[in-house]
């Protein structure tokens, strides 16, 4: 009788919720100047410039400008920045503000919030290539900042684009102390279109427009966002129109009935993400050392199957570490197509006869907790497909996020599955899982398949710094073809990721970040 009271008090206290929810977003349907968004994780915080993640990205984009926005063709943009000037030997880059640009608390912005914020994100932001390059920032004047370069780098201007460069203002965050565990990074002043006004970690956060907007006051006035992480939950308010965006859709179970709505819209989430999921192998462990190894089980992976069956069509095959949206992706590589006697073939010639019973070896996988069909579907899928070459695969499960990343990093795996994005530019993606000095125990998202290839890491350090778009391209096609053929990866698929919001809405996914662009110019349609 106490359990059954329990689960009684529970459902009254979910349906008051989601009554209350209904009321709030009805309101919101009538007035035309609100939108209620759904999300499925609470963000840790809402300072983007010290922590990476869509699920801080989408509200820091709200909140925060940056110098610079990109459009749907990866075409900069002024944001902050009125306009920029690279010198001739790229070693400098002027960016000349706009006048009249403020933060929430009135104080205006100006280049020493520049200069603070691109050293703030250099020293502490994940993505750690996106400034390394940059030696200094000098301030001349309130309005004209000068990014010293110690070399040319081409993904300068995309790493100063809205999902990743918020200007933070100084005269806040620049006292000293550890910026990452900041208080006012859970209560943020930023010079974005909106202010967050008040936030319930696991439940809500509400942002209201900033009328002062330097680019004008946005017509939305006010973003309630519900933090819903289940999906049949979302899909329910949806579809009783309680809900108005959908921000991030990554299962094609939870896409297919949005798809049936016929007031919805369902897009790609955001192309410039490039997010790829693969099978990652510990290069350093027997008898995954041996490049044939590696490959033969990559010739055992039916990926058509895994993108076609397993996931509905609403993915597309993955052929190396760089995206097909991407300007710099090579189609000419090895696209190991299903073939089962290569396989054994390469197998028999690595010195890893089939036994008595059928099987070679064994080896671990392990998946990303919480991800159904990309990460735990594809770990069972592995073990009866490897077995048709001789390799018993015992799948290992990890109860949360943590505990993968902790077993990864520290290099405590034989196979895993992961999901890695390339962030736009190769820079600031795709080099971190290659490079042979980012090799860091303890570091997830980090080379944790212990890689090195001297001629990679020589590729890579010449890509960084070449200027000219088509000797770049030549860089970054010799450098596939070598991480293809000696599979420290076997690359499968494109992975799912979508948004889908009310028809009515104007202007919601218009640029490479998607939504995690500022919504200034969104409104509903009369």
């Amino acid at each position: 009788m106490k359990k059954l009271g329990v689960f009684l008090l529970a459902a009254v206290l979910m349906l008051t919720a989601l009554t209350s929810f209904s009321k709030t977003a009805s309101a919101a349907d009538a007035d035309r100047t609100t939108v209620v968004a759904l999300v499925n994780q609470s963000p840790r915080h809402f300072n983007g410039a010290v922590q990476s993640g869509a699920a801080t990205m989408f509200p820091s984009a709200q909140i925060f400008a940056s110098p610079l926005m990109f459009d749907d063709k990866w075409q900069p943009h002024p944001y902050l920045a009125k306009s920029w000037k690279f010198s001739k030997d790229g070693l400098t880059v002027t960016l000349n503000l706009v006048k009249g640009a403020t933060f929430h608390d009135g104080k205006p912005v100006t280049s020493a919030d520049v200069a603070f914020s691109i050293m703030t994100i250099k020293n502490n932001h994940p993505f750690k290539t996106m400034f390394a390059p940059v030696n200094k920032v000098d301030t001349p004047d309130p309005l004209t900042a000068v990014i010293h370069l110690a070399h040319p780098h081409p993904a300068i201007l995309l790493a100063m684009s809205q999902a990743l460069c918020p200007i933070i203002p100084k005269h806040i965050f620049g006292e000293g102390g550890d910026i990452k565990n900041h208080p006012m990074n859970l209560k943020p002043v930023g010079s974005g279109p909106y202010r967050l006004t008040e936030y319930k970690p696991g439940e809500y956060y509400i942002l209201e427009s900033y009328d002062k907007f330097f680019l004008g006051a946005p017509q939305i006035k006010k973003f309630i966002v519900k933090i819903i992480a289940d999906p049949v939950t979302r899909l329910t308010a949806m579809q009783n129109k309680e809900g108005h965006i959908d921000v991030f859709v990554g299962e094609v179970k939870d896409i297919k009935p949005y798809e049936k709505l016929s007031f919805l819209q369902v897009e790609s989430m955001a192309p410039a993400v490039g997010p790829l999921n693969w099978l990652e192998f510990n290069v350093k462990r027997k008898p995954l050392d041996d490049k044939r190894v590696r490959q033969a089980i990559s010739y055992a992976i039916d990926r058509d199957f895994i993108v076609k069956t397993l996931l509905q069509g609403y993915s597309k095959r993955a052929t190396g570490p760089i995206v097909q949206s991407s300007p710099f992706y090579n189609p000419n590589v090895e696209r190991y197509d299903l073939n089962l006697n290569k396989a054994n073939t390469l197998l028999d010639e690595a010195g890893y006869p089939k036994k008595g019973d059928g099987i070679r070896f064994s080896l671990t996988v392990d998946s990303i907790p919480g991800q159904l069909e990309q990460q735990k579907n594809l770990a069972e899928y592995l073990k009866p497909q490897l077995k048709k070459i001789g390799i018993d695969v015992i799948i290992r499960s990890s109860p949360d996020f943590p505990s993968w990343a902790k077993r990864i990093s520290e290099w405590d795996f034989d196979m895993t599955w992961d999901n890695v994005w390339n962030w736009g530019d190769p820079v600031i993606g795709v080099h971190r899982t290659y490079l042979t000095s980012n090799i860091q125990k303890g570091v997830i998202f980090s080379n944790t398949m212990q890689y090195s290839n001297p001629k990679v890491d020589e590729l890579l350090a010449k890509a960084a710094m070449e200027l000219d778009q088509a000797k770049r391209k030549a860089l970054y096609a010799e450098f596939q073809k070598i991480v293809v053929d000696e599979a420290p990866i076997a690359f499968v698929n494109i992975s799912p990721s979508y948004s889908a919001f009310d028809k009515r809405l104007r202007k919601v996914n218009t640029n490479m970040w998607g939504l995690m662009s500022p919504l200034h110019d969104l409104y509903w349609e009369k």
